[in-house]
């Protein structure tokens, strides 16, 4: 495994950017998940922003509190969890130019569950039209989550909202991690490996499996991380795998790595790479991925902490892709 994927990019040229809005929005509190989107040139992000503080203990974890290796810190008023995206507008050094918040009031009714607002919302154009999509879990009382597709207007104001069902009616709890292909409108990736994919109807609010291809290797329940974004006769994207363990007092932990996975315009897979980190951490997530001047833009999260862009140059884009 590539136990830090950022130091060997920097090292062969590449650079990293960090991702940060005034402490007067966030109350200081986490910044993570961004999702980077070249809109026809225009360099765009969405940027989570949650009301907690991510603890976590990494390494031999001898340090863990009382809540074990990993806990969430909120302001006392407030002991939800809950999510709210900005959007930046970047320049070609990737400093911030501007930014919002999204307006989602037009749309927004009372949750009913603890965690509220859309998780981890990938942006993509369909149709001429600007979507990010993700995950919400506030509109049941139980938490179940589905995928929601949220169309933006040029102002990045939410005017319409759709919550999709799955292509199977299994039930499931929780539906999140599809990764929006970028030049098939209204299509997702639903698993890498074996690869589903599903499209979705907005009139209807279902969706329908298209494609399900045999699966490569012994590699298994890959779920989404980036879009996925053509790459000459190629299609790529980065997906992530989790460990969940419990440690011997049964406290809960994870750890993430990241993979690129390659297809043909087919869906073949061609190649999976090795398990990789950003930054050597255990807790880290990738929403986004974009060229721009043939250099290839990742858009990361370290710990629910702190955002990133890493930028790999053209002529180090192979050698990482394909290890």
């Amino acid at each position: 495994m590539m136990a830090n994927l950022t130091k060997h990019v920097i090292a062969n040229g590449g650079e990293i950017y960090p991702l940060i809005i005034p402490a007067v929005e966030t109350n200081g509190t986490g910044l993570m998940n961004p999702s980077i989107f070249n809109d026809s040139g225009k360099l765009i992000c969405n940027l989570r922003h949650v009301n907690y503080t991510l603890v976590h203990c990494e390494g031999k974890q001898v340090f863990g509190n009382r809540h074990g290796p990993l806990a969430y810190l909120n302001p006392e008023n407030d002991l939800t969890l809950r999510t709210t995206n900005f959007m930046l507008e970047l320049s070609k050094d990737m400093s911030i130019k501007r930014y919002t918040k999204i307006d989602t009031a037009k749309l927004d009714v009372e949750p009913l569950w603890e965690f509220i607002g859309l998780e981890d919302g990938r942006l993509v154009r369909w149709n001429d039209k600007l979507w990010i999509s993700g995950v919400r879990r506030d509109t049941t009382t139980n938490g179940q989550g589905r995928m929601e597709l949220s169309e933006l207007d040029k102002n990045y104001k939410e005017v319409n909202r759709y919550r999709i069902q799955s292509p199977i009616d299994t039930g499931s709890y929780c539906e999140k991690n599809w990764m929006v292909v970028d030049d098939l409108p209204m299509h997702y990736i639903k698993w890498a490996n074996p690869t589903e994919l599903v499209k979705v109807d907005i009139n209807t609010l279902r969706s329908e499996q298209v494609l399900l291809k045999e699966g490569w290797g012994t590699l298994q329940n890959m779920r989404g991380s980036s879009q996925v974004i053509r790459y000459g006769d190629k299609r790529i994207c980065i997906i992530h795998e989790t460990d969940l363990w419990k440690n011997k007092l049964d406290q809960r932990n994870a750890k993430y790595t990241h993979r690129f996975i390659v297809w043909d315009l087919d869906w073949n897979i061609e190649h999976i790479s090795e398990a990789f980190s950003f930054m050597d951490g255990e807790i880290e997530f990738c929403c986004g991925m974009a060229f721009d001047n043939n250099d290839l833009l990742i858009s990361f999260a370290f710990q629910d902490n702190a955002a990133f862009i890493l930028k790999i140059p053209q002529s180090q884009i192979n050698s990482v892709i394909w290890n």
